[in-house]
């Protein structure tokens, strides 16, 4: 049921937050493409992540924009995995030191204060057998000031898009994928250490919430499989969908789905987490399904490792067995 098996992990390598902040200042200044960010005192200001692309962009050299940048409608900008980078070109090797901290920053900007080192720290230690951060790959669709431009950044456990709003209806530019594996391929029962555990305690709470007949309409056998980009195929239909309709629910049942929503959305930028929500609640709150899977239950402790929540134009799928792998798809449409 894996999509593809996950590379060893390696120990944390990770820049710090205050190289981050040092590095930032300079974004903003930005007209220069010498980026002497990382001996920087003090912050200036904080950059917006599609000001940094931009930037980023504008520093490219012609081989550089000949490996990395496409058109904006290729069929690759659309593509998201549990493992994989979007070109053969590592960050580390194939961009300078100042290229390098720019994609951090611009990284670091599409999560919320709270989660940003948190979710750097995690791709740092999944990526270590492949050079932690510096494994990851980028690619640039379309030209900035066009209304047509996006950035994609792919590596293990990692997808992630910085679009300004050029993609409309799709929170985050389209599908993401995040995940961890913190201390082992094959984690515990409690995931020790994990980023993004806390998010299925939370959707256990609303499975302790249910009453019998909720539990057998949400409770099914097995999860969906992983298949690349075709894991958050969007159905479009309001019903049939798999576990118990949020219809079903409580006044107060509903409340705490909400918080998972909450939850998951926490560790992104508010931009990008309010355009998810409001997608979401213009395509109906209450024709979102949430279901739990029982034939991947770490432990066999009845705390569920794999779950989701579906409605016709989203998908949220947290799958908890080995270890954290998220697929998320939440457009206008679908």
């Amino acid at each position: 049921m894996h999509s593809k098996p996950c590379p060893p992990c390696a120990g944390d390598k990770s820049f710090t937050r205050r190289e981050f902040l040092k590095s930032t200042a300079v974004a903003v200044a930005a007209a220069p493409l010498v980026y002497p960010a990382l001996a920087a005192d003090k912050p200036i200001a904080k950059a917006s992540s599609e000001t940094l692309v931009t930037t980023f962009y504008k520093s490219l050299t012609e081989p550089q924009r000949q490996a990395v940048c496409f058109p904006f409608d290729h069929a690759l900008r659309s593509k998201v995995d549990n493992n994989w980078r979007i070109t053969d070109k590592k960050l580390a090797e194939f961009f300078t030191k100042d290229q390098q901290a720019m994609v951090k920053e611009i990284f670091l900007g599409l999560h919320s204060e709270d989660y940003a080192d948190k979710v750097f720290h995690q791709v740092e230690h999944d990526g270590g057998g492949a050079g932690g951060f510096g494994g990851t790959a980028v690619a640039l669709f379309g030209e900035p000031g066009t209304g047509k431009f996006e950035f994609v950044l792919t590596g293990r456990h990692c997808t992630r898009r910085c679009d300004g709003d050029s993609v409309a209806g799709a929170a985050f530019g389209g599908p993401i994928f995040y995940g961890h594996a913190a201390e082992d391929d094959v984690e515990e029962p409690h995931h020790p250490g994990n980023a993004y555990w806390f998010q299925a305690l939370r959707a256990n709470e609303v499975w302790q919430a249910l009453d019998g007949k909720q539990r057998k309409l949400a409770l099914l056998d097995e999860g969906r499989a992983e298949k690349g980009t075709d894991t958050v195929k969007l159905t479009g239909r309001n019903s049939g969908l798999p576990g118990v309709p949020l219809t079903e629910l409580s006044g107060d049942q509903r409340e705490l789905v909400r918080k998972v929503m909450a939850d998951l959305l926490a560790p992104f930028r508010k931009t990008d987490a309010d355009e998810a929500m409001k997608l979401i609640e213009k395509n109906g709150f209450d024709h979102l399904h949430m279901a739990f899977y029982k034939d991947q239950d770490i432990g066999k402790d009845g705390v569920w490792d794999v779950w989701q929540i579906e409605g016709p134009s989203m998908v949220w799928y947290f799958r908890g067995d080995p270890h954290v792998h998220v697929w998320a798809n939440v457009r206008e449409r679908a």
